[in-house]
């Protein structure tokens, strides 16, 4: 490639190749999960909460003859920043053609952004929030992604490497087969902390989420229960209810167990709904004019066999009282009666040891390890 152009996302016309980018990354690939272009649209809105304490930038990468080759965001999270002591430069939405020269000019365009915004580092791939998808695929190339993660070829590691970027984190997921019979421990200590703890598992209605308050107490807990992990910044009022507005209306409230005390106070939750990779590779990111269909059918009909897993967020003066127990004791015969096989979490920092530890009784695999790159300005 002769010349490469980067542009800042301005026109309806470069959002449009700026979203669409992926269909030319990916048109081969039986592995990649779109994202539904609306969702990445809207995270560029203006009017967009999250961006209440976030500056943000695309842009978008041309050849010589004005085709797309590449994509990238520059995010600049003040709350995070304040919170760590950091003037970090985030960059996300990486996308890029097998060529040096388009991935080197991309990731030096955020760079020098950054540098004009004071920052004195960069870090990514990471989005505005910890609940946005994270982390670079450096392994397990040749699985099947899911709609919370990043799917992307081999050669991208390689090039943030070439370009002299380090690792800062790394994320793994935990593949399970879901068991046909609740593992003793499991039972024992769940009725254990039933007893002890006064402590009982809760399914939520619409009318709990909606009208009592409890979508802002899930998400309230998620706050207190992710502060102390790496690079997490707590969601504000507003914040939260764009997330609730956004996934919550697609769970089946039967695979969303929420652990309560006796005040009625929530010490526990678990966010786990079923695949929708297939639907999503379907819908080819949108949801008009069919996309709905696939959707919803994945949703009413048609479960696949993987149930994810993606978050569960446990009070920390809960932590190491059995509510994890409690959470999978509830969930396995939900499992087995939805005939899900398989669980998947979502991305776990490696060195999270207790979030790890929970899993043994279930002879868990590690997969699909994700990297969020560093380098000095």
């Amino acid at each position: 490639m002769e010349k490469v152009t980067v542009k800042k996302v301005e026109t309806a016309h470069e959002m449009n190749d700026f979203v669409k980018l992926p269909n030319l990354i990916y048109s081969d690939s039986p592995y990649y999960i779109p994202d539904l272009e609306m969702d990445v649209k809207d995270t560029f809105n203006p009017k967009n909460v999250a961006l209440e304490q976030c500056n943000i930038q695309a842009f978008i990468a041309y050849d010589e003859e004005n085709k797309p080759v590449g994509r990238i965001a520059g995010i600049i999270n003040h709350r995070a920043n304040k919170k760590w002591n950091t003037k970090t430069v985030r960059f996300g939405f990486i996308e890029f053609t097998d060529d040096p020269k388009v991935s080197t000019a991309l990731l030096s365009t955020v760079e020098q952004w950054g540098k004009e915004h004071g920052m004195d580092s960069i870090q990514g791939p990471m989005g505005i929030f910890d609940f946005d998808k994270e982390g670079m695929l450096i392994e397990d190339f040749d699985q099947i992604g899911s709609m919370i993660t990043i799917y992307n070829p081999p050669y991208y590691p390689k090039h943030l490497e070439m370009l002299g970027y380090k690792k800062e984190v790394d994320w793994v997921q935990i593949r399970i087969e879901v068991p046909k019979e609740i593992p003793s421990k499991y039972a024992r200590v769940a009725h254990l902390s039933e007893e002890m703890f006064g402590l009982h598992v809760r399914k939520l209605t619409n009318a709990d989420i909606y009208k009592r308050g409890y979508g802002k107490k899930v998400f309230h807990l998620l706050n207190k229960a992710y502060t102390p992990l790496f690079g997490y910044t707590e969601l504000s009022d507003r914040q939260i209810d764009l997330y609730i507005n956004r996934y919550l209306p697609f769970i089946d409230k039967q695979l969303l167990p929420v652990i309560e005390n006796d005040a009625g106070e929530i010490v526990g939750v678990a966010i786990t709904m079923g695949s929708f990779s297939h639907a999503l590779q379907k819908s080819k990111g949108k949801l008009f004019p069919f996309g709905w269909y696939h959707l919803l059918r994945a949703i009413k009909w048609k479960k696949e066999d993987k149930v994810e897993m993606m978050l569960i967020g446990i009070h920390p003066d809960y932590q190491g009282l059995g509510v994890n127990a409690m959470i999978f004791n509830d969930l396995i015969p939900i499992y087995n009666k939805n005939h899900f096989k398989w669980a998947e979490t979502g991305p776990q920092l490696e060195t999270n040891v207790r979030e790890l530890n929970q899993w043994k009784p279930l002879n868990p695999t590690l997969t699909k390890r994700r990297r969020c790159y560093k380098k000095d300005l």
